[in-house]
């Protein structure tokens, strides 16, 4: 409204709508990015945007599109874990720094028990978000499907298996652990083991499978008892190599799953008395803070784990904008940083 020539208040919608000669429904499609509005009439919207210097209110807009501007990460895993592994804090980070410049609120939640899980649901339900990243994705986690028969929209880090069907973000695991394992043949080991990840996590499966290819590509005859499950801990690690040496005390190299389980691997064997790499060549996945800072350096795959992160959001953000369901699958490229254990 203007009384004696000066603006009293601030500008309203009806006055956007008024001075670009729409109506009030066109206005809030453009304001909220709506496909369903002609160039002309976008133009003009925005025009009488900048010069009535109307800003939208943020709760108005989101109630008006069902919008919550929120959006959960979400970490089905105990907090030891989240606290333990770099590759969380690293998740974290890249989701962080892409949504920095976006109106989106993060939500951090960790499921470590079934309630946990079902009051999670019921908050889905409620559609109190606009959309959800999952970290860490279990084979048997109802998570993801429960999500699709909301219709939320959800990007996954990893994915459950060759077939998912939700949007996801993952890394060329098998390509990097064969690339590992091929290192430690061409180093001239032969009794070449590895530690995997938990087995109902299709990364795990996919580093072992790497293993497997580099081992058959050698030539050489895969042993089952040159395999022990860990479960990406440390003690996981630990508790893994120790099976590893008392079934095969002959075992000259090592590829972990994980630098937390490398770093666990690397503390029985000096316990053990074996030398890295002398006796025993080690190689980890994520090239982590870990990596850099154990004694000896540590041999390790490297993938953009924060830039997993980034990618994640900006999908989500695509997908929650995006007029009809969208389903994006990226996998970004690995690489063998070499350090003094391998």
């Amino acid at each position: 409204m203007v009384l004696g020539g000066r603006r009293s208040g601030r500008p309203t919608l009806e006055e956007v709508a008024a001075r670009a000669g729409v109506g009030r429904g066109t206005v809030s499609r453009v304001i909220n990015g709506s496909p369903r509005v002609s160039d002309h009439a976008k133009a003009a919207v925005e025009a009488a945007i900048a010069e009535l210097g109307y800003v939208p209110n943020r709760a108005a807009r989101a109630l008006a599109g069902n919008r919550t501007d929120a959006i959960a990460l979400v970490i089905p895993e105990a907090e030891t874990r989240l606290f333990a592994e770099p590759y969380f804090s690293d998740i974290i980070r890249g989701v962080g720094a892409e949504l920095a410049d976006t109106d989106m609120q993060l939500l951090l939640t960790l499921l470590r028990t079934p309630k946990e899980r079902q009051r999670f649901a019921q908050y889905l339900t409620a559609h109190r978000v606009d959309g959800v990243l999952l970290a860490s994705v279990h084979e048997d986690d109802p998570l993801p499907d429960l999500l699709e028969q909301l219709e939320m929209p959800t990007v996954l880090s990893g994915r459950r298996s060759d077939l998912e069907s939700v949007s996801y973000v993952d890394s060329d695991n098998v390509g990097g652990a064969r690339s590992a394992v091929a290192h430690l043949l061409g180093l001239g080991r032969r009794s070449v083991a590895t530690i995997t990840g938990p087995l109902d996590m299709y990364v795990a499966r996919c580093r072992l499978d790497g293993y497997r290819q580099a081992v058959e590509g050698a030539g050489l005859l895969h042993d089952n008892a040159l395999v022990a499950a860990g479960d990406f801990t440390e003690e996981g690690g630990r508790a893994a190599m120790r099976a590893l040496l008392e079934r095969r005390p002959d075992v000259d190299a090592v590829f972990a799953a994980s630098d937390v389980m490398a770093g666990g691997a690397l503390q029985v064997l000096r316990e053990k008395g074996r030398r890295v790499p002398d006796d025993v060549a080690l190689i980890g996945f994520d090239d982590s803070a870990i990596a850099r800072h154990t004694d000896p350096p540590l041999t390790s795959v490297r993938q953009p784990i924060e830039e997993m992160g980034r990618t994640m959001a900006r999908v989500l953000l695509e997908e929650i904008a995006a007029s009809t369901a969208t389903r994006r699958h990226v996998v970004l490229s690995t690489e063998l940083v070499r350090r003094e254990s391998a």
